[in-house]
């Protein structure tokens, strides 16, 4: 191998190490930005979405305490003369607290239905027993109940006994009641606006 091959073979080596440093440097810088900009693609999107989550399940959880307390059924005003008055609801109805059987009830007032109603958890607390079988016609259609003389009903300061009372009331949650005419008919009620009186005869 003559001196000018030897040269050649030198240069040609020197030429490859080279390389072989310029491809592992970008090697590493390539593997270095695919990182660096992956971190930086993924932080905003990752970092940023639980703290948006985070303020959105705070949001929704302050307006469900919120709108809960604000639809929450308030004791009957009770006035000078002896009248309850009940405040209708944003959702139309008239809703108050009372006792039933001496256990608290969440009432709706529905003067359209013939019987103070709970539901057969209700009734179980209430100590509400026997009765007659029946099945009330409801707005979803039949459904199977009961209907059992001898409840104390109350709001406020005014109690009835002896109410006739439905058990069998459905898709409501524990301790809602409907207040129908079994109790309400021994008052008139008086509709005034935005308001239900109930008075004592």
């Amino acid at each position: 191998m003559g001196i000018q091959d030897r040269d050649w073979y030198r240069d040609a080596q020197r030429e490859k190490e080279k390389q072989r440093q310029m491809d592992e440097t970008r090697s590493k810088f390539s593997s270095y930005t695919r990182q660096h900009l992956s971190a930086k693609d993924r932080t905003p999107r990752q970092l940023g979405l639980v703290p948006m989550m985070i303020f959105w399940c705070a949001v929704m959880g302050l307006l469900y305490v919120l709108m809960t307390h604000y639809l929450k059924p308030r004791p009957a005003k009770v006035m000078a003369n002896g009248d309850l008055v009940l405040k209708r609801s944003q959702d139309g109805h008239f809703y108050t607290l009372g006792k039933v059987n001496g256990v608290e009830a969440k009432f709706m007032v529905d003067t359209g239905a013939s019987l103070v109603t709970v539901s057969e958890d209700f009734a179980n607390r209430a100590w509400i027993r026997g009765g007659v079988t029946t099945v009330f016609k409801t707005a979803n259609g039949d459904a199977p109940g009961r209907i059992v003389d001898g409840a104390a009903v109350s709001i406020g300061p005014i109690s009835v006994a002896n109410v006739r009372v439905g058990v069998g009331l459905r898709g409501h949650e524990a301790g809602e009641a409907l207040l129908g005419q079994s109790f309400l008919s021994k008052f008139d009620i008086i509709m005034d606006k935005d308001q239900m009186v109930i008075r004592q005869r």
